[in-house]
């Protein structure tokens, strides 16, 4: 089951797609973050979501949000999609162990290997207050967690 609203975030500790180490705790405090999880890089749903993201950046920065975006690819392959997307954002591995932080947040697919599409606001005190979490092929709606976003 996912974590729920109210719930205290779980922490972690990933490398992002540069091999740099993000840990949530880090943004307590200071930032609000919208912690995306999608299954796989380079998939049609993925990209579109994670360009949307891309290209809304500004609606995020200007409600003091970091995002933070994980998936079960290894970080080589977060680069790549990277730069081919210009994802200027982190693009955070869970690939070892794997599925380790989707498993903590309740949006791991053990029979497919991968999380599937759960998306948690958390404020700046470390606390989820909202989420969704989508099947598989099932895209978000961006302005769904900017709203979120604006009730904190």
């Amino acid at each position: 089951m996912a974590i729920q609203v109210g719930d205290k975030a779980p922490d972690f500790e990933l490398k992002d797609n540069h091999g740099a180490t993000v840990k949530l705790s880090e943004f307590r405090g200071s930032k609000n973050v919208v912690l995306l999880f999608y299954p796989f890089a380079f998939t049609g749903v993925c990209t579109g979501e994670l360009c949307e993201v891309r290209d809304n950046l500004p609606q995020f920065s200007d409600r003091d949000t970091q995002v933070l975006a994980v998936s079960n690819d290894s970080i080589h392959t977060l680069r790549v999609f990277a730069e081919q997307e210009g994802l200027e954002y982190p693009l955070l591995s869970d690939f070892w162990p794997h599925g380790e932080v989707s498993r903590a947040y309740g949006v791991f697919a053990e029979d497919k290997g991968c999380a599937v599409r759960g998306t948690f606001v958390i404020d700046k005190e470390g606390v989820v207050r909202w989420t969704v979490v989508n099947a598989l092929p099932d895209a978000r709606d961006l302005n769904e967690y900017v709203k979120a976003l604006d009730t904190l």
